[in-house]
């Protein structure tokens, strides 16, 4: 009966003191015995899980999607690059203007 009251009360504390047992043993039943077989506390923690993982999910994806700009960056800097003659050393004579 206290479950069936406690489902469309707003205050479990109210609840508690008209029935004249502590909220805390309010809370617990409700947590047993959902319709779903779930406590409070489980949703909650799965809700909180939930979050976590699709904020990882974006976070993931914004890394993937800065590693694949600076692979293409990095791939356009190797390609324009010049071979040069080998040695690495400068010209001996400097260039004649005309």
């Amino acid at each position: 009966m206290a479950l069936e009251l406690l489902k469309s009360c707003p205050s479990v504390t109210a609840l508690a003191a008209e029935l004249g047992v502590h909220r805390r043993l309010l809370y617990k039943g409700r947590e047993q015995f959902l319709p779903d077989g779930r406590g409070t506390r489980e949703r909650v923690r799965e809700a909180d899980l939930e979050r976590e993982s699709a904020s990882l999910k974006r976070l993931l994806a914004e890394k993937t999607l800065e590693l694949d700009f600076f692979k293409g960056a990095l791939q356009q800097v190797e390609a324009r690059r010049q071979p040069g003659s080998g040695t690495g050393a400068k010209a001996s004579t400097p260039t004649s203007k005309a």
